[in-house]
């Protein structure tokens, strides 16, 4: 994977991934953002399920170039997989999704159609211009999500040491700087110093893969079209608790690394950053939890959870962050 820093690295960036043509999937909101070259087409409808046409639309294009956060960048990928092309992804949050081959397809109001896999990772530009002046709630949200990537890779079944390295460094950044981001969003220094635990949040992520936390989080977002990393930031603390009988080094080791005799504590103060305390603040309907468990229990990352999660438990932890 390529991966370079400033937004001015796009065209060489580019060039080294053989593409003059590229294709770009954006929203309108970076719609007026200066490009060093001429688009092949473009899609603004982010999310969309319209992957046929989005497809379509990129006959003649030889790259797609992904702006904006999960759901431009899952976009890209699903537009990625399905014509063969390379995605460079300009990710314009902190939420990761630039460093694993899979996405989801959400409609325009961000609920689940499926997903897959198979996307053609070429490269990624970060810029921490790019960042400034997110909401808060998406800020500290996409940022919640990148810290559930890091603390799901130390006792996810595919953990490794490599994977390790990157979660506890891109922990450590995140513990440090979300604060920091959030008393001086105008901190350019201070974005880029988040944006890059991000960046090792993601590399974590791809080198490991998801566990309960987001099979949660996932699931409740898919139902209902709610902030994924809103729904991290609420899951998190309770996956963690659930996983502490049998991976309490992992814990130990986060908290190390978040600078805390109480990871755990921690995690929940970081999410009160960004408003995130209850799942009941966000919506989501208490008499449908046992139907969400069960969604919850069948997915991959509950499944490569170190501590089997029954549709019964899930449940159970739902209720507890309701």
């Amino acid at each position: 994977m390529i991966v370079r820093w400033g937004l001015d690295t796009l065209g060489p960036v580019l060039a080294e991934v053989g593409s003059a043509r590229p294709f770009v999937v954006a929203s309108e909101r970076w719609s007026e953002l200066e490009l060093p070259f001429k688009p092949a087409g473009r899609w603004t409808e982010v999310p969309s399920d319209r992957i046929e046409e989005a497809t379509a639309a990129a006959k003649g294009a030889d790259a797609v170039v992904a702006i904006g956060g999960g759901s431009a960048i899952d976009l890209g990928k699903a537009i990625s997989a399905a014509t063969g092309l390379p995605v460079v992804s300009v990710p314009t949050t902190y939420a990761g999704a630039e460093w694993t081959p899979y996405f989801g397809i959400r409609d325009p109001d961000r609920r689940l159609h499926g997903g897959g896999s198979g996307a053609h990772l070429a490269a990624i530009v970060y810029d921490a211009d790019l960042v400034g002046g997110l909401p808060l709630a998406v800020m500290v949200g996409t940022a919640m999500n990148a810290l559930a990537h890091c603390a799901e890779a130390l006792y996810v079944e595919g953990r490794n040491d490599d994977a390790d390295a990157h979660a506890l460094e891109g922990a450590r950044l995140i513990g440090e700087f979300v604060p920091r981001v959030v008393d001086a969003p105008e901190d350019r220094e201070l974005r880029e110093r988040l944006l890059g635990g991000a960046c090792e949040a993601g590399q974590a992520l791809g080198g490991s893969m998801l566990a309960l936390g987001h099979a949660m989080a996932q699931a409740l977002g898919g139902r209902y079209g709610l902030p994924h990393g809103a729904l991290n930031a609420i899951c998190l603390p309770a996956a963690l608790r659930f996983n502490e009988p049998v991976a309490p080094d992992a814990l130990r080791r986060l908290g190390t690394a978040l600078r805390t005799d109480d990871p755990i504590a921690r995690v929940e103060e970081l999410a009160r950053l960004g408003g995130f305390e209850r799942l009941r603040d966000l919506g989501v309907p208490e008499e449908d939890l046992d139907d969400v468990a069960e969604a919850v229990a069948a997915r991959p990352g509950a499944k490569a959870n170190p501590r089997p999660a029954s549709p019964e438990q899930v449940a159970e932890l739902l209720r507890s962050v309701w």
